[in-house]
């Protein structure tokens, strides 16, 4: 612990009292999440209720230098909470109130600790939803700042599309809003969408406005088993490309089925397998069946399997995301890496042909699922962590991964976000655009205290003053 820091943490005790904590286990605990990279515990961990307290915290770190690193429920998976310079991290768990919801509008208000089950559960009554579905429940101020999409996206997009404004404590304890509750502007910079995805490094995010979507009158779900990979993901971009508006479109792998029937009690065919869902009134559900009943069986589908009732689809789709937990389970003891990679759907047959050719020829073991109508997949890795050769061929599966999505106009990452754990890839992929990234980091945060360490290395830039 620096000098400074040491001098933050005794005037952050005496303004927030029993609301900051130094005890090991509570430092540890913010400082994992669900990640398999190296991190770091914080000097101090506050636990934050107001937009006031996040003021006067970050205010006495800006003066003494001292690193903020914000923390929502730690489920983020590149290492985004790690306190990779020590510090302060603050805790918006506390920070759980629905500000407002204008169902006129179809839009509400947040704070950021409110996490996303919390919100549908107050909205149930209201005939509205949020529809943006990471498999964790995570809080809305943390799939912000990783701009996090989910099973949805492919009908409802991500965080990118649903957030319209954030409230956001700049490093100089400085508070901003973003944007309007206007469903367009053409007023400026877009600000809301440089917070968006930015993991912390620019400012802390106390509140959301996010757009909301109605119920809609019928939901079907199925699932279609296929002799291939290549044969489902075929189907999906088929419907795609005529214009059918899926609301979810999943891929499991064989060896990712067999861990859900396992972990969730189901009893699915062990092959290739899609999880589908249908929105809208009984006669545009009933037109899309039918057109995606054709597409699977163009590309040799079996018959669907229908979850209609409430209580099937939510056991179906808690069962998709379940599948972290699920992989872990093939291979007790295991530590489990996650891959995220997102190409054009066009390129998604091909690419994820090379992915699992990749898999089988470095000896791994690694289950595959995919937010395929979006171009979106991943496989979770299964190690050993003691075995630094297995490690090493890791490293080679995911590096194998991100030159593939490069190779066809992709990305690094469609949803996990950069963190510690991708800044080598996202510097591949941006090239001199690195340079922008590193200006607008230096002119919003001079002193270096949001979040460092993650995104981007500012000394491979240009060092600070």
């Amino acid at each position: 612990m620096t000098r400074r820091t040491m001098e933050a943490i005794g005037r952050l005790r005496e303004r927030f009292g029993d609301e900051l904590s130094t005890a090991d286990a509570v430092r540890a605990h913010h400082a994992n999440g669900v990640t398999a990279h190296r991190t770091t515990a914080p000097d101090a961990v506050l636990f934050a209720n107001t937009t006031e307290d996040v003021v006067d915290a970050v205010r006495i770190c800006h003066e003494y230098r001292c690193p903020v690193v914000p923390f929502g429920t730690g489920t983020s998976t590149e290492g985004q909470i790690s306190a990779e310079q020590g510090g302060l991290t603050i805790d918006l768990s506390g920070m759980n109130r629905i500000l407002r919801v204008s169902g006129e509008d179809l839009d509400c208000t947040v704070q950021a600790g409110v996490t996303r089950k919390a919100l549908n559960a107050w909205l149930r009554d209201t005939g509205l939803f949020f529809p943006v579905d990471p498999g964790a429940d995570a809080s809305i101020g943390g799939m912000a700042s990783t701009r996090a999409s989910g099973t949805n996206a492919v009908r409802y997009g991500t965080m990118r599309e649903v957030v319209m404004s954030l409230s956001v404590v700049l490093a100089d304890g400085q508070v901003i809003e973003t944007g309007t509750r206007a469903r367009k502007s053409s007023a400026g910079y877009d600000l809301t969408r440089l917070f968006v995805g930015a993991e912390g490094t620019l400012g802390v995010i106390t509140e959301v406005t996010l757009r909301l979507a109605p119920i809609p009158q019928r939901i079907a779900a199925a699932v279609c088993a296929f002799p291939t990979v290549r044969a489902a993901v075929a189907s999906v971009v088929a419907a795609l490309q005529n214009g059918m508006p899926l609301a979810r479109a999943e891929l499991l792998d064989a060896l990712q089925v067999k861990a859900c029937n396992r972990y969730s009690k189901l009893d699915l065919a062990v092959s290739p397998t899609l999880f589908l869902e249908f929105h809208g009134t009984d006669r545009a559900v009933d037109e899309q069946v039918s057109l995606m009943t054709e597409l699977t069986r163009e590309f040799e589908g079996g018959e669907f399997r229908w979850a209609t009732a409430t209580e099937e689809r939510t056991r179906l789709w808690q069962a998709r995301h379940d599948i972290w937990w699920a992989a872990l389970a093939l291979r007790p003891g295991s530590q489990g890496v996650p891959t995220d990679i997102c190409v054009p759907i066009s390129q998604l047959p091909d690419v994820i042909a090379r992915a699992q050719q990749d898999v089988a020829e470095l000896g791994l073991v690694a289950p595959l699922c995919g937010h395929i109508g979006d171009g979106n997949f991943h496989l979770c890795v299964l190690v050993d962590p003691a075995d630094r050769n297995e490690q090493a061929r890791i490293a080679e599966l995911s590096a194998r991964l991100v030159s593939h999505a490069h190779a066809v106009g992709g990305t690094c990452t469609g949803e996990h976000g950069i963190g510690t754990g991708k800044m080598g890839y996202l510097a591949n992929e941006r090239g001199a655009g690195m340079m922008t990234l590193a200006a607008l980091k230096r002119a919003l945060d001079p002193r270096n205290i949001m979040n460092p360490g993650k995104i981007l290395c500012l000394d491979t830039y240009q060092s600070y003053e």
